[in-house]
């Protein structure tokens, strides 16, 4: 019985969590919409940090995204964009949510270090040239890890005693 609601509690913090990390996405964004309407900012849409990721001090624009993931411009100025920067993040967040709430239910909670090195080493370069991600991935990382552990530890403590 055990076994089955260790399974329930990964697939809940695998998966639900994408859910979750959105709905966390969206509020920061009403939060920064908000801000924007008392101090009377003219377009939100120009807006870098307003939940799309671009940074325009490092030349990138609206057009250089992919559905919402920041590319960087071709070799001509004529081709379409082509690399993708910050591509694999739905994957990356079920696998991040499934080491960390499998790292709490097996009693090595320093396991989670791993993982956030992990993460962060292998994202440093495209977060270091733009910042507007770097918020993103904070937030990100921060919403889909507190939803993995909170997950963990409701069945740690709750079901599994």
């Amino acid at each position: 019985m055990n076994a089955l609601w260790i399974a329930a509690a990964l697939l809940t913090a695998g998966f639900v969590g994408w859910p979750v990390t959105a709905l966390v996405f969206k509020l920061a964004r009403t939060i920064d919409d908000r801000a924007d309407a008392v101090t009377g900012a003219a377009d939100n849409a120009d807006d870098p940090s307003a939940d799309v990721t671009v940074d325009r001090a490092n030349s990138l624009d609206l057009e250089n995204t992919v559905d919402g993931n920041i590319t960087v411009p071709g070799e001509s100025s004529t081709e379409p964009p082509t690399t993708r920067i910050l591509r694999g993040g739905a994957i990356i967040g079920v696998l991040e949510r499934l080491a960390v709430c499998l790292a709490i239910l097996a009693g090595q909670p320093v396991a989670i270090a791993y993982v956030v090195a992990i993460k962060g080493l292998g994202r440093f370069a495209e977060l270091k040239e733009t910042p507007v991600a770097a918020e993103r991935f904070i937030i990100g990382t921060l919403s889909s890890m507190l939803w993995a552990a909170g997950v963990a530890a409701f069945v740690k403590v709750v079901i599994l005693g």
